[in-house]
């Protein structure tokens, strides 16, 4: 299971952003997925999470309104809409994988994508 991350980039205070996770192996239709964040000198934020069917999903207080997960099975893609971004949103964002079906605890994500960075300026 590896989840690849692809969709950052610079943009300014106020746009939209979409964040695309392809993940290879056979098992993502049974695999909850999750978006983490890490800002320079901050740990780790776990941002929003999805069930493996779509039907449950979690967000954060610091997103939630402004950005949408969702899930497309038959590509084996998860993805984080993101509306209004602020500065405070700059972070390097990181899709993860769980061998769950529903994971609500970040450390039952065990596999991680290697990033792709965000960066709202003002």
């Amino acid at each position: 299971v590896q989840p690849v991350e692809s969709g950052g980039g610079l943009v300014q205070a106020g746009a939209s952003l979409e964040l695309s996770c392809v993940v290879s192996g056979p098992t993502f239709r049974d695999s909850a997925m999750a978006w983490f964040r890490q800002a320079p000198g901050k740990e780790p934020e776990f941002i929003t999470c999805i069930s493996s069917n779509g039907l449950s999903i979690y967000y954060a207080d610091s997103v939630k309104g402004r950005f949408t997960i969702a899930r497309d099975n038959a590509k084996n893609m998860v993805s984080l809409q993101m509306s209004n971004l602020k500065p405070d949103d700059t972070a390097v964002y990181y899709c993860a994988a769980s061998p769950r079906s529903w994971a609500a605890v970040p450390s039952d994500y065990a596999y991680w994508g290697q990033g792709t960075q965000v960066t709202v300026s003002s």
